[in-house]
């Protein structure tokens, strides 16, 4: 059985070989500037971009809470753009963060891994500004990732 292996580093430079998914934590409101994504954006156009268009056209495609879009940035790594997250504010309804939504999109993510033979990348998905908590968070992981056989990595920013 894998297990998630915990690093020091930057999760938009994924260690490792062959093909790689960067996974991470997006709103249903279509926000992008704060937190995870800024990394992802200085590094590469293409997730932003895909995610504005998506939640744009959101009427006519599948966004939503629980939906994960995959955008490819380098010949053999992607970034899942999963939706986990209800707005951007922690406030008298609660934190963002929905562990629910976050499991369906780990289901999807576990799949396109499968698919192409990719280990897995984040950092602490849905425990920053959407406010989870890692005890709550890392479970789902092992249920929908790791145990399918998935590697999956964990990266801790700083020194």
């Amino acid at each position: 059985m894998s297990e998630i292996t915990y690093v020091r580093g930057d999760a938009t430079v994924p260690s490792g070989k062959g093909p790689r998914l960067v996974v991470h934590v997006c709103n249903d409101i279509g926000g992008w500037g704060k937190g995870f994504v800024l990394a992802l954006s200085r590094r590469w156009p293409e997730p932003e971009k895909a995610y504005r268009r998506w939640h744009r056209e959101r009427a006519t495609n599948d966004f939503r809470l629980g939906a994960v879009q995959f955008v490819q940035v380098e010949s053999y790594l992607w970034v899942a753009n999963l939706v986990g997250q209800r707005g951007i504010r922690t406030g008298s309804k609660g934190v963002p963060v929905r562990y629910e939504a976050i499991a369906e999109g780990l289901t999807a993510v576990a799949a396109k891994a499968a698919e192409l033979g990719a280990s897995v990348h984040m950092p602490r998905i849905g425990c920053g500004l959407a406010g989870g908590k890692w005890p709550r968070v890392e479970p789902l992981i092992a249920e929908r990732v790791v145990a399918r056989g998935i590697p999956v990595t964990v990266y801790d920013h700083g020194g």
